[in-house]
């Protein structure tokens, strides 16, 4: 989603007239002066997707590339599949915000961040239509292949920072992109029956066992068999991902299973 943050824009590295397209996808150059270098020689090893959160794309675009706002990415997806460039990969984008994954607080420096148009949660949420869908997997194909970037490192802005953002969502077709190699996924174990389901809470033995499959995959969650207001935001932000047929915070038998079969498929070691 695209933010609205306060922060000081450094002197970029190179000027907006030096931007060239890193894709053949890329329709349209937009340059954004709302980018900086990579700290510390970081190469991007996250795959970023977010939701405009707009009412149209061009207005996403317009404020993606105003000195004033303080946000970026690195592409713009419309609802046709066209793709605008606004910052060069090898740059750092400002479009994560506050967030975390497997230890890593500097997402920007290490993720390539895309901006895919969607009015967002609210009345006009929708599906992401199949044209746009096959330009996010192009692109996406295209990105994880240049730089190496590994299945779990396929994410929503949601994964890496729970509670302030919800984006792209549960219509947002993750299913799909794994399908043809972009992105990790499971067959999520199906939701239970919404009548008592939520009267037996979990014990501090069944959360911790959650935690520590949560941590273990990448989320920021702390390992202390507490089910506090941090915790569900954590267990929603899986749920909007890998459990999208109800997001509600609840430790079940669903959310449980679905998740120790992503660990298990997961290539990943411990998280730091």
């Amino acid at each position: 989603m695209v933010e609205k943050v306060a922060r000081t824009i450094p002197e970029p590295a190179s000027t907006a007239l030096e931007l060239h397209p890193d894709s053949p996808l890329v329709g349209r150059l937009h340059a954004s002066p709302n980018f900086e270098p990579r700290k510390g020689g970081v190469k991007p090893s996250i795959l970023l997707l977010h939701y405009t959160g707009m009412p149209s794309c061009e207005r996403a675009i317009d404020w993606l590339s105003r000195p004033e706002s303080k946000v970026s990415s690195h592409y713009v997806i419309d609802v046709d599949g066209a793709i605008t460039q606004l910052v060069s990969e090898d740059m750092r984008a400002w479009h994560a915000g506050v967030s975390k994954w497997r230890g890593e607080t500097d997402i920007n420096s290490a993720s390539v961040g895309i901006e895919i148009h969607n009015p967002g949660h609210g009345e006009d949420y929708c599906d992401f239509p199949d044209r746009q869908m096959q330009a996010v997997a192009d692109l996406s194909n295209e990105i994880i292949t240049r730089w190496g970037i590994a299945p779990e490192g396929v994410l929503g802005h949601s994964d890496v920072a729970p509670g302030r953002k919800i984006d792209p969502g549960e219509r947002f077709d993750w299913k799909g992109l794994a399908d043809i190699g972009i992105g990790r996924w499971i067959e999520p174990e199906p939701a239970g029956p919404l009548i008592g389901s939520h009267s037996r809470q979990p014990g501090p033995d069944e959360i911790t066992h959650a935690q520590r499959l949560l941590a273990g995959y990448g989320y920021a969650i702390a390992i202390d068999g507490r089910l506090d207001a941090r915790a569900r935001d954590v267990i929603s932000a899986f749920q909007l991902h890998f459990r999208p047929q109800r997001i509600d915070g609840v430790i079940d038998p669903s959310t449980v299973a679905t998740l120790e079969r992503l660990v298990d498929a997961s290539d990943l070691g411990p998280a730091s």
